[in-house]
């Protein structure tokens, strides 16, 4: 049916030209408001009533008289009706739609699909945290994100498919706390476990691979444990990279793939955490309440205002997330 479109689009700029030579009206077809009123509205005749002085109703009839002499309306078209003020309906003879049936046979899985267009889009999908495996909800992302993806690709973008990630922060060193205890030989229930640890059995495993000093691959990234239960950069370091390796291998079981991979750690070794606040100050968009500083978001339709650094020093979880949109943008 699209080649079908595309012919009748043609006919009616061909009818424009011939009604309204000098009119810069573009040939449009709209979705009619009810299904009986047939295929395709055209509101041409409505548009351009007001600026050639002349009735819509007899306008319309012009266009109709001219697209019937078009050979694709001709050949793709059941019947052109005016209705109301000025409104064609345009049925589609059986021909039309019937053909959609051998384009999809002869395009077979390239159906729908367009030629470049020079658009460049960025789809951040999944992008869970490396403090455990991959659960149902992350699922439906991945899948959901891959489907965009590839929508978008079909119609010619390019698109660049990104997993940003936390790799700093107070999960991260929750985390490698975690397995720390583990290392030093507590469990969850001992006394010593501590109170905001991850319980999970894979925290048994990273430590169990972590003292066996195991490499593992990650972000095209290898980490190499030290195996010193007391160096906790190199735990952290590598039960992040554990757990986002085992997260890749489910993702390539589900046959989703990433381009880039954008670690939350970069945007404090770049300054680009500390810059954004600066803007944002220095645009008057902040105050300073109880020793904390506060994004003025009620502005902009928020119930409340938002904290973003808050008084012993440290970032709320939002604001890198800012820096990295910014980031996204620069892009």
């Amino acid at each position: 049916m699209q080649q079908a479109t595309l012919a009748l689009l043609d006919a009616l700029r061909a009818a424009l030209a011939e009604v309204a030579p000098d009119t810069p009206l573009e040939a449009a077809f709209e979705s009619p408001r009810q299904a009986a009123h047939g295929d395709f509205a055209i509101t041409c005749a409505m548009q351009l009533a007001r600026p050639l002085k002349k009735n819509p109703r007899e306008l319309a009839q012009h266009l109709v008289d001219a697209l019937h002499r078009q050979a694709a309306v001709q050949r793709w078209v059941k019947a052109l009706e005016i209705a109301g003020p000025g409104f064609i309906n345009l049925r589609l003879a059986d021909a039309a739609k019937q053909s959609v049936v051998s384009e999809v046979l002869a395009h077979g899985s390239c159906y729908g699909q367009r030629a470049a267009s020079g658009k460049r889009v960025m789809v951040e999908f999944v992008s869970a945290n490396p403090t455990g495996p991959l659960h149902v909800g992350h699922g439906r992302n991945a899948a959901l994100g891959d489907a965009i993806c590839n929508l978008l690709a079909s119609q010619g973008c390019e698109v660049l498919r990104e997993f940003y990630y936390n790799d700093a922060g107070v999960q991260i060193n929750t985390l490698a706390q975690s397995v720390q205890a583990r290392l030093r030989g507590l469990k969850p229930g001992d006394a010593q476990w501590p109170e905001s640890a991850y319980n999970g059995d894979y925290i048994a495993d990273i430590a169990q691979d972590f003292l066996a000093k195991k490499t593992v691959q990650a972000d095209d990234r290898q980490f190499t444990a030290s195996g010193d239960p007391e160096d906790l950069d190199s735990i952290r370091a590598f039960a992040v990279a554990y757990l986002r390796h085992e997260q890749d291998l489910d993702l390539q079981a589900f046959g989703v793939h990433f381009d880039h991979y954008f670690l939350e750690s970069s945007l404090y070794q770049d300054g680009l955490v500390d810059q954004t606040v600066q803007r944002l100050i220095g645009a008057g968009k902040t105050f300073e309440e109880g020793g904390a500083l506060w994004l003025r978001t009620t502005d902009y339709g928020d119930d409340k205002d938002r904290v973003m650094r808050k008084s012993d020093g440290t970032y709320t979880y939002f604001v890198p997330d800012v820096a990295y949109h910014i980031r996204k943008f620069e892009r």
